[in-house]
C-alpha cells in the first residue's frame, strides 16, 4: 500500500516527494475532484494525504468518501502555512460521522 499526495502547493509535494510519497498539485475545485476520485479508485494506495486547503475546495466530497469508503484512508494535513488547528477539523469530523461533539 503506498500513500498519495493532493495538494494546493508545490512546496508540499516537493517535501513529500523526498520522502517518496508521489503526489499531485491541484488548484481548482474539478482538478481536486478529479485527483481524488482517480486516487480512490487506486488499488495500491493505502492513505490519500489531503493538504488543508485542497480539502476545503471540495470539503463535501471528502466527507462522503470518508463516511463511506473504508480504504483509502483520508488524512489532512497541515499546509506549509498551517492555517486551522487539526485537532478542530478531527473534532468537525467525528461529530458528523457519530453525532458525538467533543
Amino acid at each position: 500500500m503506498k500513500f498519495y499526495l493532493i495538494s494546493d502547493n508545490i512546496d508540499t509535494q516537493m517535501g513529500m516527494r523526498l520522502a517518496g510519497i508521489e503526489g499531485v498539485v491541484v488548484h481548482t475545485e474539478d482538478e481536486v475532484s478529479q485527483a481524488l476520485d482517480k486516487a480512490m479508485e487506486t488499488p495500491d494506495i493505502g492513505i490519500v494525504l489531503m493538504t488543508e486547503k485542497a480539502v476545503a475546495v471540495c470539503r463535501d466530497k471528502v466527507y462522503d468518501y470518508k463516511l463511506t469508503k473504508s480504504t483509502p484512508l483520508i488524512v489532512e494535513i497541515p499546509d506549509r502555512h498551517a492555517t486551522s488547528k487539526i485537532s478542530d477539523t478531527i473534532s468537525r469530523y467525528i461529530k458528523e460521522a457519530v453525532g458525538i461533539t467533543l
